[in-house]
């Protein structure tokens, strides 16, 4: 088995600036990195990734050049998917030198799967930070070298939600993860006490932001769902102290760090079926026992009124509210440490026996 590596390069998109989960998978893949004694170095590549220009792909394969990492043996070269995935004469050149970086995917590129292939056969390998991802890219691309690193979460104090309830959902305000659906299905259990807020940025996509505000509006919800923008540290802190139960609807999901981060703090989340947060999900269930979730996957489609029907019912029955909040309790115990996936990306890029 060939030593795991002395040093980390991680080369990551400088074009995504809001708290995405990719942006904290690899700061916190760096942290525990440096805790278990590698030296990381992170460099944001500048681009409009995926895809980029042509200016900003030949910029990319100049640093994936043998010889631009540092020079001390065993410094392994990982390049996030959003920048690789779309460029892949820069992974090409760099193995025609010599130098096969590897590829660490959060998400497939979906609209482009013929410049997919072509960067991740490139690469030594892909790290997928979700077994639905993993799925997705082996059955698309039929490749052999594809591992995981499930995302790793922090020790978090238990949430002390209030009465009436309060929700909350912990995403960007982007069309992907559907605020929309979120505040039609909220429009139809007005009848009921509770409060809610969305916690995310409203920068990353101004107009869906303006659309948000404008549902809020016509939803006469100004006064019971708050926008609070992006928040981190003490202040995203005390949204979940302060949540009873957190929602999850997007479109499309790798994964989804904020279902884990919910159960981290033992509040249940509700999630849409068919996306990687359901896997997020099962991760604080006794081996992924659906019958024990600590919380549910709705079937969604453009229709809110699945959504509402699950909301109400959990509204207004006290012992489904225990039921999950006992589950959420039980399986935060059962969550990954950023420790453990430090150590999966260590095996992974350093020959040993990965997970996944």
């Amino acid at each position: 088995m060939e030593p795991r590596p002395a040093a980390i390069r991680l080369l990551v998109p400088g074009n995504i600036r809001h708290n995405s989960g990719g942006n904290v998978y690899n700061a916190s893949l760096a942290d525990a990195l440096t805790r278990l004694g590698v030296r990381v170095d992170v460099e944001p590549v500048d681009g409009i990734w995926p895809v980029g220009s042509s200016e900003e792909r030949r910029r990319l394969a100049s640093l994936l050049k043998p010889g631009t990492a540092r020079p001390d043996q065993g410094t392994v070269t990982i390049v996030d998917g959003l920048v690789a995935s779309g460029a892949p004469e820069a992974l090409e050149t760099a193995a025609a030198e010599g130098e096969r970086p590897w590829v660490l995917l959060h998400m497939p590129l979906l609209d482009h799967p013929e410049l997919e292939i072509r960067a991740l056969g490139a690469a030594a390998g892909v790290i997928c930070t979700s077994g639905s991802a993993a799925a997705e890219i082996t059955q698309r691309h039929g490749l052999a070298r594809v591992h995981v690193a499930l995302p790793g979460t922090d020790q978090a104090d238990l949430a002390e939600g209030p009465e009436p309830p309060h929700l909350i959902s912990v995403a960007a305000l982007l069309p992907n993860k559907d605020q929309l659906i979120l505040l039609g299905a909220l429009a139809q259990v007005t009848d009921l006490p509770w409060t809610a807020a969305l916690i995310g940025s409203d920068e990353a996509d101004r107009d869906y932001a303006r659309d948000v505000r404008a549902a809020l509006r016509e939803y006469g919800l100004e006064g019971r769902v708050r926008l609070a923008g992006q928040l981190t540290g003490q202040a995203l802190e005390a949204e979940w102290h302060a949540a009873n139960l957190s929602l999850l609807v997007s479109k499309v999901e790798a994964f989804g760090m904020a279902v884990t981060e919910s159960l981290a703090h033992g509040v249940p989340v509700v999630v849409r079926t068919g996306t990687g947060a359901v896997e997020a999900l099962k991760l604080g269930a006794p081996a992924g026992d659906e019958s024990l979730l600590p919380g549910a996957a709705v079937v969604l489609d453009r229709d809110p009124a699945p959504l509402a029907a699950t909301l109400r019912a959990w509204l207004t029955t006290p012992e489904l509210q225990t039921e999950w909040r006992q589950a959420a309790l039980a399986g935060r115990e059962l969550l990954p440490g950023w420790d453990s996936t430090a150590r999966w990306v260590l095996d992974i890029v350093g020959g040993g026996t990965p997970r996944g």
